[in-house]
């Protein structure tokens, strides 16, 4: 049997064995952003620059500002305060960038310092032509107090570029650059689809203790997202191989399962005493069991309740890091706890368990994404979220993986954007009558896109102008077309598919429709006896000396003449009515009588001949015998 490796050289085969795919390249890919100078000239152009793995990107927004480099301190590893310096932009001035060397501190030292000093953003150039890479937080990041604190965005420049922006700002030029983050994430349709790598383990300092509050805080916002279908979430967690010559060793059996298959750190760092790495492979191991339960239920937003349920209620600090305080955690949640323990199997078979199969084949990176090796890690529609952990960051980063127009509301709260459509309605088309507008809030911004309002289309630029379109366009705001009520009577010029004044009126149709004076122009009681009278809309005709007017013929005639015209109509309908059914009658029997005729000659011409027919001979039929 081998010897046991020693802690270090177990480390080292655990770092390797992360990186292994089964015979495939090992990848972590530097999730990028896009820098874009805009003076002086001679820089003018988009460059590449790597976004740091802390502080906060601003994903789906840009950032312009102008770049300073300092004279002193300029890799950034002590205070600007020391130098009696500060970037703190004046109002209505530009942010600073502040442009530092890379070397002889953490980046996240730089950052820190050059957030204290006011800059808004810090570019860090590097000291070495390389590829560009991702700027992570240093190892012993538990005795980094100020780590959490870092709210700027950090991004990595390479040497070439940055060089050319250390001699302009040297040569007194003015640099200024724009940071876009909005195709950062992609966004390919209305639902986000992220991923969350985290651990259950509680005692690895702050940083497992950012992961808890984290996932405490950020639980409301997920679960709305997954509850109504724009979202969806899958928790994963990473495991190491013990390779196999070590699978007997006192290392690999305190830390592993299933015979070395899957394995975690121990917590402590002490095999003798407290928690096993094994125990967190098997919580780990729960935990997505209670995932694949609960999505099976169709509520796969429990896993958030039960592992924030499970770190207050079974900490390890607290020796309650145990299987009966997990099942105590599964029942309050309605879970079936039996097809959880049939889901995690048995942790001392010597075979792959199928779900830490998976969790591991998932580690390796597919697409644009890149292998998983921190932790934790949000991978976001298939790109690795690079910055803090925090709701907010989080929040918007998701949002970014929208497309434009159709992120949900939570999206657009105060707490991770600004509405622009609330300033000068966003320079949009509006209908303050009507309370319609064309300006649309958007994560990345807003649009001037006309809108459908009840079921009904306008149509337009959406900047200087909407129409209601379609059959019911009348019903909102009558189209945009003029409308008055006067006397008891409506008149409006909105039609199906324009404005268009009604009969009785002239106008444009939209502003104003007039009245037409009809006795005025001499349209309408044109006979020498008319008396005209123009009414709204309308007019009203009359005749003097007792005569009838008749509107039909624009005339006027005596009422005893308009009696008589009556009668006489009623006449010639009576007659014209008695003629049509004498006449009728008569075609009736004539009809009657010839069908009569030709049944009786029928019948008739069966029994004896008529005289139309001539004499049967009398040997037209015989009988043989």
């Amino acid at each position: 049997m081998a010897s046991p490796p020693p802690p270090l050289l177990l480390t080292l085969v655990w770092a390797a064995a992360l990186l292994w795919c089964g015979g495939c390249d090992a990848r972590f890919v530097v999730e990028k952003n896009s820098l874009r100078v805009t003076a002086p000239e001679a820089l003018k152009g988009a460059y590449e620059c790597a976004i740091g793995n802390f502080g906060v990107p601003q994903y789906g927004g840009t950032m312009v500002g102008v770049v300073a480099y300092p004279k002193a301190n300029r890799k950034a590893c002590k205070g600007f305060d020391d130098f009696d310096v500060s970037f703190k932009a004046r109002p209505g001035a530009l942010p600073t960038f502040l442009l530092v060397d890379r070397g002889d501190c953490y980046f996240t030292k730089k950052a820190w310092n050059a957030q204290n000093a006011g800059a808004a953003a810090i570019l860090v150039a590097d000291d070495r032509d390389e590829p560009l890479i991702t700027m992570d937080t240093p190892e012993e990041s538990g005795r980094v107090e100020y780590l959490e604190n870092i709210t700027i965005p950090s991004t990595l420049i390479s040497k070439s570029f940055g060089d050319r922006l250390k001699k302009a700002i040297d040569n007194g030029e003015m640099v200024n650059v724009n940071l876009d983050w909005r195709e950062s994430l992609p966004h390919p349709d209305e639902r986000v689809e992220y991923e969350f790598w985290t651990n259950s383990n509680d005692e690895c300092g702050p940083k497992c203790d950012s992961q808890i509050d984290f996932v405490k805080s950020f639980k409301g916002a997920a679960q709305i997202l997954e509850k109504k279908g724009y979202t969806q979430f899958t928790p994963h967690y990473i495991t190491w191989y013990c390779p196999e010559a070590y699978t007997l060793s006192k290392q690999c059996k305190s830390q592993c399962i299933n015979h070395g298959r899957y394995c975690a750190p121990d917590p402590d760092q002490d095999f003798s005493k407290g928690y096993d790495g094994k125990d967190v492979v098997v919580q780990n191991l729960r935990q997505v069991c209670v995932y694949k339960v609960a999505k099976e239920s169709k509520k796969p937003w429990l896993w958030w309740d039960y592992v924030t349920d499970f770190a207050v209620r079974c900490p390890m600090k607290e020796k309650k890091y145990t299987k009966e305080c997990a099942d105590g955690v599964v029942k309050s949640l309605g879970l079936d706890h039996k097809a959880i323990d049939k889901c995690i199997g048995d942790p001392d078979a010597d075979e792959e368990n199928p779900i830490l199969k998976a969790e591991q084949d998932a580690q390796i990176g597919n697409g644009s994404r890149g292998d998983v090796t921190i932790l934790p890690t949000l991978v976001i529609n298939n790109r690795q979220y690079r910055g803090k952990l925090d709701k907010a960051a989080v929040l918007k980063a998701l949002c970014a993986g929208f497309r434009e127009t159709t992120e949900p509301a939570v999206c657009l709260s105060e707490d991770i954007q600004t509405n622009e459509c609330l300033e000068n309605n966003g320079g949009c088309w509006q209908d303050k009558a009507a309370n319609i507008t064309a300006c649309k809030d958007t994560f990345r911004g807003k649009v001037c896109e006309c809108p459908v309002v009840k079921g009904v289309k306008f149509v337009g630029d959406g900047y200087t102008h909407c129409e209601a379109s379609g059959g019911g366009r009348c019903e909102i705001n009558n189209g945009g077309c003029w409308k008055e009520t006067m006397n008891g009577r409506t008149y409006s010029a909105c039609t199906a598919d324009s404005c268009k004044c009604p009969d009785g009126f002239k106008g444009d149709g939209i502003h104003e429709c007039e009245d037409i004076d009809e006795c005025k122009e001499r349209t309408a009681c044109q006979c020498k006896e008319c008396n005209c009278k123009n009414t709204w809309g309308s007019y009203e005709c009359g005749c003097s000396g007792g005569l009838l007017y008749m509107k039909e013929h624009d005339t006027c005639i005596s009422k005893s003449t308009a009696a008589q015209v009556g009668w006489n109509f009623l006449w010639v309908v009576f007659f014209g009515l008695a003629a049509t059914g004498i006449a009728g009658y008569a075609v009736y029997k004539y009809r009657i009588r010839r069908y009569m005729d030709s049944e009786i000659r029928a019948i008739m011409a069966q029994y004896m001949p008529l005289e139309s027919q001539g004499e049967i001979p009398s040997n037209a039929h015989h009988i043989e015998m």
